[in-house]
């Protein structure tokens, strides 16, 4: 996957760094990084899923029916 950003005339290097760290975070390749910086094993993965999983239904519990919170 290639990335490409044109920098404009005369536009400051902090507004254009600015910009290029929107598209990395928006492409997903920070998140991506993030996630190969260490090797995870499988069933570290199951369980970190069901964590995840768990921690919606607390949450969704904790949301009235309505959907405001208490």
């Amino acid at each position: 996957m290639s990335l490409r950003m044109r920098v404009h005339d005369r536009e400051p290097i902090g507004m254009a760094l600015r910009r290029f760290k929107k598209l990395l975070e928006r492409s997903g390749l920070t998140k991506e990084l993030r996630k190969r910086k260490h090797y995870e094993k499988p069933c570290e993965a199951r369980r970190r899923a069901e964590m995840r999983k768990k921690s919606n239904i607390r949450k969704a519990k904790m949301v009235g029916r309505d959907g405001t919170q208490p």
